[in-house]
């Protein structure tokens, strides 16, 4: 990666107000080192937060975010400022989970992705919503995204 690969990037290394709206975020990426090389990238956000589009009540997720690039990787201060940008973004659990899936496969076009979206109980019940884009390349090493099913207290 040489220094023009990253000359475009207005967020990375400097003070970024955090985006009014998910839709009003700027997503950025950077060429993939490797590409033609099927591996797998994860984000976790484990205090992902959006709110409910009816009560206005926050609602707090557990983001995983795999993906296998294709020609660019998501610059990670940019995805940040994009997954924060939903805490005062009104929508179900449904819609934010795959908002954010279908919004990083438009920008950053990936060979392959999948997201786990476990969000914690309102009303006595959790909702965890998974997207995939297909089936993983062949021979990918696909770790278990590591969030326990929700048991309450225990």
């Amino acid at each position: 990666m040489t220094k023009s690969d990253v000359s475009g990037l207005t967020q990375l290394g400097g003070k970024v107000e955090l985006p009014a709206s998910p839709e009003e975020a700027v997503l950025e990426s950077v060429p993939n080192p490797h590409p033609g090389t099927a591996y797998l990238v994860r984000f976790t956000c484990p205090e992902f937060t959006s709110l409910c589009p009816v009560t206005g009540q926050p609602d707090f997720a557990h983001l995983v975010i795999d993906y296998v690039p294709g020609k660019q990787l998501v610059e990670s201060k940019s995805l940040k400022l994009y997954l924060n940008a939903f805490r005062n973004h009104g929508a179900f659990h449904e819609d934010c989970t795959l908002a954010i899936a279908k919004r990083l496969e438009k920008e950053i076009a990936p060979q392959w992705l999948r997201i786990g979206g476990y969000w914690y109980p309102r009303g006595g019940m959790p909702i965890d919503v998974f997207y995939q884009s297909g089936p993983p390349p062949e021979g990918l090493w696909l770790p278990d995204q590591g969030v326990a099913p929700y048991r309450g207290r225990g």
